[in-house]
């Protein structure tokens, strides 16, 4: 079984869920999910999607519901190739490009998704230098690579693919015939020059009209909700569901949803609070957080009265902080809590 989350346009509060059989692709999924967050009276959804996602159905439905959507992909892909070459070398080094918050740069152009498409959409082209740095290095090991693998494999009888044949030209005795070798394999300098020219670069297209930086700060938003969902699995002990019955599981899933959005407003709430002080310490998780706050317990003494075992510590102090809450608020409610057992101790008696 599968399930999808949607959260809200900061990723700060889940809004929905639903669960649907594994055997469904997500590509089919999507227009199930857009039709349910209509049903919920949802306004301004939009959707940032995996290329995977993207097909011309998919680009319709979501154009005739009136949702806005948000793609990602490389530079090198076929699809926005010529648009990355035709503005290379206009943006790349010149400051009024540079996005500072992302120690990238970027330009945006207008150009149809696909050619038969009703509307202009918006290409956001990127170029990141230290990504160039180590693309081109991958692309460079990969080539390494083949070369040896075609050097270790000179006069063998052997099939080669198109990835082989794509970057080099290759050598066969007697090709097409019983007794065919391979010989060797000459580099294709320029199909894999064309390639290295191509590193650094990726393309994020939205629907709605917006600049370099907003698309690129949503598309981030993205890997923030990612990243919170693969926490939540952790978190939640949600990797393994170990239910025996379709109603376990659904009773389990609708739980973890409503912890999920405890869960989130914690996470902001503890992060709102580093952005303010200027700090990421490793106590403000939500994990580690609510480790530290367990510590803080009354215990029963000789007396019959509950205490705090000892003061609030520096790190929960600022922990409370991120809450709204102080020692005192501590205090306050170990009074009320021996209050209570007091209370009930002596209504037992």
């Amino acid at each position: 079984m599968n399930y999808s989350i949607a959260y809200d346009h900061n990723n700060s509060e889940p809004l929905y869920y639903e669960e649907y059989p594994g055997s469904i692709v997500d590509v089919s999924q999507l227009q199930q999910m857009l039709l349910k967050a209509k049903s919920y009276g949802y306004r301004q959804v939009g959707f940032i999607l995996d290329r995977g996602y993207f097909s011309k159905e998919n680009i319709h439905f979501m154009d005739k519901n009136g949702y806005e959507f948000i793609i990602m992909m490389k530079g090198m892909k076929s699809l926005v190739r010529d648009l990355v070459l035709s503005v290379k070398g206009s943006f790349e080094e010149k400051r009024e490009y540079s996005l500072r918050d992302y120690k990238v740069n970027g330009i945006t152009v207008k150009h149809q998704l696909y050619p038969s498409d009703e509307k202009e959409r918006y290409f956001h082209i990127y170029y990141n230098e230290r990504k160039q740095t180590s693309e081109r290095e991958n692309v460079e090991e990969k080539i390494d690579r083949m070369s040896l693998f075609l050097r270790d494999h000179q006069g063998m009888k052997m099939k080669l693919g198109n990835e082989f044949r794509k970057y080099f030209d290759l050598i066969f005795y007697h090709e097409g015939q019983d007794d065919e070798k391979f010989m060797y394999g000459r580099e294709r300098y320029k199909a894999i020059d064309d390639e290295i020219a191509l590193c650094g670069y990726f393309v994020i297209i939205t629907s709605e009209k917006m600049d370099a930086a907003d698309a690129l700060g949503l598309y981030k938003s993205r890997d923030a909700s990612e990243k919170l969902f693969r926490e939540d699995k952790s978190f939640l002990g949600n990797r393994t569901m170990r239910c025996h019955t379709n109603e376990a599981l659904h009773a389990k899933i609708f739980i973890e949803f409503v912890a999920l959005i405890i869960r989130n407003r914690i996470h902001f709430l503890l992060k709102e609070q580093m952005l303010k002080t200027h700090q990421k310490e490793n106590y403000m998780t939500v994990p580690a957080a609510i480790r530290e706050l367990e510590k803080i317990e009354i215990v029963r003494q000789t007396d019959g009265e509950y205490y705090r075992d000892y003061a609030v510590t520096a790190t929960q102090k600022s922990i409370l902080k991120a809450f709204g809450l102080s020692e005192i608020n501590v205090g306050k409610h170990a009074v009320d809590i021996n209050e209570d057992l007091k209370f009930c101790n002596a209504k037992e008696a």
